[in-house]
């Protein structure tokens, strides 16, 4: 059924769940899974006058180096294929999503599994959602995993509600 699943992660609850699904459908499936952390550095790191972006940017790429690290040991737990990959967005080199949307190209994705914090009104108008402009864009299907679908405790983890939508 897939071949190659891309899973962007950052280290938040609602990546990990979308992480914990993708592991699961590459388990099942035989598909290699690639975890994709993206370094985005704020332009306003830059506007402070003497300040060091090099500062900022080594903190993400360090906490990229865990996240996706743990990923990987939970790939070898589970006995699914893959590599992690690291990807820095460049100051005015567009956004996470256009990055995303590259790496699954690269991949040949058949699947982008993502999680989506489900915020709403101003919260989403101010903040955006990486996750709703990349499905704007996609061109393969997406699996969205909003951060409320937590499995409950007691519940069968491995039975978390999923959000499945494809590109149109």
């Amino acid at each position: 059924m897939y071949r190659h699943i891309l899973a962007p992660i950052d280290g938040s609850e609602p990546s990990a769940l979308a992480f914990s699904a993708a592991l699961k459908l590459a388990r099942e499936t035989g598909a290699a899974l690639q975890p994709l952390y993206v370094v985005d550095i704020p332009l306003m790191s830059y506007d402070v006058p003497g300040y060091d972006p090099s500062y900022v940017r080594d903190a993400f790429i360090e906490e990229g180096t865990h996240v996706t690290a743990d990923a990987l040991a939970q790939m070898k737990r589970e006995g699914v294929s893959g590599s992690p990959r690291i990807i820095e967005v460049e100051p005015l080199g567009g956004d996470i999503a256009q990055h995303i949307l590259r790496a699954a190209s690269d991949l040949h994705a058949d699947l982008v599994v993502m999680g989506t914090h489900g915020r709403r009104g101003v919260q989403r108008l101010v903040l955006g959602s990486v996750a709703e402009r990349f499905l704007r864009i996609a061109h393969c299907p997406v699996l969205l995993v909003p951060a409320h679908c937590a499995p409950t405790a007691g519940a069968d983890s491995d039975a978390a509600p999923v959000a499945l939508k494809e590109p149109s």
